[in-house]
């Protein structure tokens, strides 16, 4: 009846409720506690070992020199780009706007279509060789006649 009149309810039964009183209070605050201190000291030793990698790692780097073999291709290989955000046939700037076409080059909306600029890749050769991946040709075996 006092608990109808006061508008409070009795604690659940049953084994996994725990009552809080002052000392079990105490109990779990020291655990914490302690599960706080060991948590930081494993943090601790990660970060220790994470930087004794570290070290290992840029003490085997080494600096060989480059040895440029190739040195014709790179004059053989002409800059096609004259910017990077700007119209490969009106050199218009297009900035995050600009389209790339299957040749390679960038180029503003009235240039984006292939017969508007040019463009030497072939869709023809392109769009045969991308129907023959999708579907194999499949022959049948031939069969012994009776």
């Amino acid at each position: 009846m006092e608990h109808d009149e006061t508008g409070c309810q009795p604690p659940p039964e049953g084994p996994d409720t725990e009552t809080r009183t002052s000392q079990t209070c105490r109990i779990i605050n020291r655990e914490h506690r302690q599960w706080i201190i060991e948590r930081n000291e494993q943090e601790s030793v990660v970060a220790d070992a994470a930087t004794v990698q570290t070290d290992l790692v840029e003490a085997k780097a080494i600096s060989l020199p480059l040895i440029n073999t190739s040195g014709s291709a790179e004059a053989a290989e002409p800059k096609t780009k004259e910017g990077p955000n700007r119209c490969s046939t009106c050199k218009k700037r297009v900035g995050l706007t600009g389209f790339k076409c299957r040749c390679g080059d960038l180029f503003c909306g009235s240039h984006r279509y292939s017969d508007k600029h040019d463009c030497p890749f072939d869709y023809r050769t392109a769009g045969r060789d991308a129907i023959a991946k999708a579907n194999p040709v499949v022959k049948a075996e031939k069969l012994d006649r009776i």
